[in-house]
Parts: C-alpha cells; sequence; structure tokens
C-alpha cells in the first residue's frame, strides 16, 4: 500500500514552505510507503501534494509520485492498485491514442486515461482498489476518488485557526495530525456513533470537520474551497459552496442493471463462484515483489489460499496467528490446510505478554476508536508477513457477500421445526418477517 496527503491553505506560502508541509504530513504515512517518498507544490493556488510510496508494479523511478502527465495538465497522488492496467493501456493505444510511456506503473496507466477519458469516465473502467487525489491545473480542480468497495481509505476536511484554515486530506489520519496547525477536537456526534456501533462509521472521523470520503463516490472543488467547514458531512450529489460530493458507483444500482442469470442447479452456482472467484484472485497475483496470503484455516482464507496455488508454480506463502489458549487456537486447522496445499507455512503463537506490549500502539495504528478485537491478531499477522511478502491477500468481505455461514447451518433445522406448520401460517409468517424494515 501507499500513503497519500495533500493540504490547500487559505493563505498562500512559498513553494518550499508548501512542499515541506506535504512531506512532513507524508511522513505520517512512512509505514504504508516506505520505498520511496515526493512532493508537489502550486505557490499560485496554494496546493501541495505528498506520497509515501510502497513499490508492487514497476519498482524503477518511472513509478514515483506525485506524477505529473505529460502534457503538464494533471499531477496524480495514487494508493492502491488497477488490476486491469495492461487492459486499459491496450485500449488506450487501439483507440489511437499512444502516450509517450515513461515506465510499467498502474499509477502512469491511470493518469493518462484521466488525461484522455477524464476522471468520470475512467472510475467506470477501473478494476481495483485505490484512493487518489488529481489536480486539474487547467479548470483549478482537486478531484479525490474512492473505489467502489471503499478497499482503500481517504480522508478529508477542515483545519486550523480561524482566518488561517487549511482544506486537508490523506490515506490516514495521522498524516492529517502531522499538519504543524492541526486543531480538530474530538466530533462528539462520531463518539456517539462509536458507542452505538463499535466503530466510527463514515462519513464521520472521531474529528469534528474531518470527513471519511465514502466508497464508490468523489469529492470535487472548483477553484478555491471554502474554509469554513460544514456543520455535518457533506450530502452526496448536494454542493456545498465550490465543494461536490458524487457517487460514481452503488452496488444497488449494479445489481439492478445486471441481467438475470437463470442456473439450473446447484453444481451451476458452484461452477459461477469459482470461476468468479479465480479471477479476481488471478487478477491480484499480477505483482514486481513477492504475494503471499493469511490463512486461518476457515473457509474464507483456505478458498482464497488453493485458488491462489492453482495460478502459480511456486509454493504460496501462507501466515498464520495462533493463541497459547487452546480455546483460542486455529492454527491446527491452517497448518492441515497449509499441508495439503503444500503451501510455505509461517506460524506465530501469542502470548498474553505479546498482546499487552502491543496495546498500547494501537491508538497510532487505528487512529481513531475501533472497538473489534480482531485487529490485535490482524496486526501480528500483518507485521509476520511483512517479514517475507510485500503482499498479503485474505479471505476478508466474505461475511459480508455471503451473509455469514451460521444460516445455512441453522436454515436447515429451522425448516425442519416449520414444515410440519399449515401453509396459511407460514404465508403469514413469512409476510410478517417481510414486512419489518430493513433499516431497523
Amino acid at each position: 500500500m501507499c500513503g497519500i496527503t495533500g493540504i490547500i491553505l487559505q493563505h498562500r506560502k512559498s513553494i518550499e514552505e508548501l512542499r515541506f508541509t506535504a512531506q512532513a504530513m507524508a511522513e505520517g504515512l512512512t509505514h504504508r510507503g516506505p520505498d520511496d517518498a515526493g512532493s508537489w507544490a502550486d505557490a499560485r493556488v496554494g496546493i501541495a501534494f505528498g506520497h509515501r510510496r510502497l513499490s508492487i508494479m514497476d519498482l524503477s523511478a518511472a513509478g514515483h509520485q506525485p506524477m505529473i502527465s505529460s502534457s503538464g495538465r494533471y499531477v496524480l497522488a495514487f494508493n492502491g492498485e488497477i488490476y486491469n492496467h495492461v487492459d486499459l493501456r491496450n485500449a488506450l493505444i487501439s483507440g489511437g491514442t499512444v502516450p509517450q510511456w515513461r515506465g510499467q506503473s498502474d499509477t502512469e496507466t491511470l493518469l493518462a486515461c484521466i488525461e484522455i477519458w477524464g476522471v468520470a469516465r475512467t472510475l467506470t473502467k477501473l478494476n481495483g482498489m485505490f484512493a487518489f487525489a488529481i489536480w486539474d491545473s487547467q479548470n483549478q480542480r482537486l478531484i479525490l476518488a474512492r473505489d467502489r468497495i471503499g478497499e482503500k481509505p481517504l480522508y478529508y476536511g477542515w483545519t486550523g485557526r480561524t482566518g488561517a484554515r487549511a482544506f486537508v486530506f490523506g490515506s490516514e489520519l495521522k498524516a492529517l495530525r502531522a499538519y504543524s496547525e492541526f486543531n480538530s477536537v474530538v466530533c462528539r456526534e462520531a463518539l456517539s456513533h462509536y458507542v452505538r456501533f463499535n466503530y466510527v462509521p463514515a462519513p464521520f472521523s472521531i474529528y469534528q470537520s474531518i470527513f471519511k470520503l465514502e466508497p464508490g463516490c468523489f469529492l470535487m472543488i472548483d477553484g478555491a474551497p471554502p474554509f469554513d467547514p460544514p456543520a455535518q458531512p457533506l450530502s452526496i450529489d448536494e454542493g456545498y459552496k465550490s465543494i461536490k460530493v458524487q457517487r460514481w458507483w452503488s452496488l444497488g444500482t449494479y445489481v439492478k442493471s445486471r441481467p438475470a442469470i437463470s442456473l439450473l442447479d446447484d453444481e451451476d452456482c458452484v461452477q459461477l463462484l469459482e470461476d468468479s472467484l479465480s479471477i479476481a484472485v488471478r487478477s491480484q497475483l499480477v505483482s514486481d515483489v513477492p504475494l503471499g496470503a493469511f490463512l486461518s484455516g476457515g473457509i474464507d482464507s483456505s478458498t482464497i489460499v488453493a485458488l491462489m496455488q492453482s495460478e502459480s508454480s511456486k509454493q504460496v506463502k501462507t501466515f498464520t496467528i495462533g493463541f497459547d489458549v487452546a480455546d483460542f487456537d486455529e492454527t491446527s486447522y491452517a497448518r492441515a490446510v497449509a499441508e495439503y496445499l503444500c503451501t510455505d507455512h509461517y506460524e506465530m503463537c501469542v502470548t498474553a505478554k505479546t498482546v499487552q506490549k502491543l496495546i498500547p500502539s494501537l491508538p497510532w495504528v487505528y487512529d481513531e476508536p475501533f472497538a473489534d478485537s480482531s485487529q490485535i491478531p490482524t496486526h501480528l499477522v500483518c507485521s509476520l508477513a511483512r517479514q517475507h511478502v510485500t503482499v498479503a491477500l485474505s479471505g476478508d468481505g466474505a461475511d459480508e457477500l455471503f451473509g455469514g455461514y451460521n444460516r445455512y447451518l441453522w436454515g436447515r433445522r429451522v425448516w425442519n421445526h416449520l414444515k410440519s406448520l399449515p401453509l396459511a401460517l407460514r404465508q403469514f409468517l413469512s409476510h410478517a418477517i417481510m414486512a419489518i424494515p430493513i433499516e431497523g
């Protein structure tokens, strides 16, 4: 992963001061991008970008960021991976556009696409996970954009003293806090959401006037931003002075637009699912650095690792966290899967002392309150994997896609009790359940 950050100041400074500010903010993201650092600034409008790079595609200096387009019109700071970037390059070439390529990075591909097609059209063509900031010097326009599901984070907002405010943005809150004039206080409304949901939901952040850009959205500022912050997060498709947040993709709209698929039996469903997962995994194995995977031994991660190993001619490196308390330890399941798939397997046993040493650093790692206990093993397995690989795949997200797994185990048991009820009573119960609003 990489880290992006930037700032627009109410009071202009020299280009040296702007770049120094952006560099200081980017330093807070060194853990996201240890391989390279860069900054860019335009003193005429008081804007600066900072970037920290984790080199994954094209390890050469040709992937350095912030990256300026061949025409000089656009400046891009990008975090993520565009899995179909080779196809996009070929599409530009087949369309008669042959940019003077400097390297093989997906960042350069994204920048070229934006220059030819514009941001809105380019977003619909991207297959990947990303968050980026792009400055259009011709139209004096800043655009912040985030991927469909929100895999890559992006914060934005206002801070600084009255009369000398700044519009700031970045991959993590710690980059914003690194701005020397940062003075945002805790948002009480966000705090109440945290108490209710055990995390701070988008578009809120734990800080007043600092917000999360929602998944599948982009924020556009035409000209100078307003330096008086809004009282509430910006509503989708509603403007706030020179700022507008637009949704460029939504799951509901996408599902409704897809043609119906007629599946005759369970085997068709299984085959379609396997084909879709295989395509997704294969696309994410394109990398110029070592790859691995987290393996818990459960359905999700085991499926991902099995597909990775089937696509790879080498042993896939897998990583597992175990516990010295037998009731919580699942390493035996992960080890069994690793042995069956012949992966290069690594394990770490976590003790109470290990966790106690880690706890003081968690506020720095996660930036804002987050009450999921999985944050501890997740951090540890990432640390273990980083000793051997640069990129690791995981099974995260399957619970959301499939609605968990217990329902499939309990469904048959519940039906065995209900099937003896009269049809009219079952229909009444069904209508009663369906009448409950989802939002409730």
